[in-house]
């Protein structure tokens, strides 16, 4: 075990930043997690436990719930950790006049030469940010929903794998 890391768990007392690792952390990948951090917080200021959720939300390709008044850079947040990781990014305003489609994409029908296209809606990307999720009805709520969790959208008639979980 590298020097100052300790295998015994923290009981109730504060460790000096940066001199211990959890359980069953690697060097390399600390090292990583610090350095993602440190870029991101050259863009944003006074966001460190947000910083710390969604590194950590990324590592273990969970889903993150941002919450804040109007103004606290979380938009910001988000685009700066997927510009550091080179991820690709799309952000949706959710309203009330969403459908479930508009989020997880639509067949569109090529008059031109008489065929169809699957035009992939913003869940097939790497990191999406879902902007008042709790405006829009309970369907779409429900399509984004599904493809959170099983990292599939069934606007293909069947189930397509979204991005977010292959990587």
């Amino acid at each position: 075990m590298p020097d100052g890391w300790t295998d015994e768990p923290m009981r109730g007392r504060a460790a000096p930043a940066g001199s211990a690792a959890p359980r069953g952390v690697q060097a390399p990948a600390r090292e990583a997690a610090l350095r993602v951090r440190q870029e991101i917080a050259k863009a944003v200021v006074g966001q460190d436990g947000a910083v710390s959720g969604l590194v950590a939300a990324l590592l273990v390709r969970g889903h993150v719930l941002l919450e804040g008044v109007p103004g606290v850079a979380k938009t910001l947040l988000v685009k700066t950790l997927a510009r550091t990781l080179d991820l690709e990014f799309r952000r949706v305003q959710f309203t009330p006049d969403l459908m479930p489609s508009d989020v997880t994409g639509q067949t569109i029908f090529e008059q031109g030469d008489g065929s169809f296209r699957f035009r992939e809606g913003p869940v097939f990307t790497n990191l999406l940010l879902a902007d008042e999720v709790n405006r829009t009805p309970p369907k779409t709520q429900a399509a984004l929903l599904e493809a959170m969790e099983s990292g599939r959208s069934r606007s293909r008639g069947g189930p397509s794998p979204c991005p977010t979980h292959s990587w």
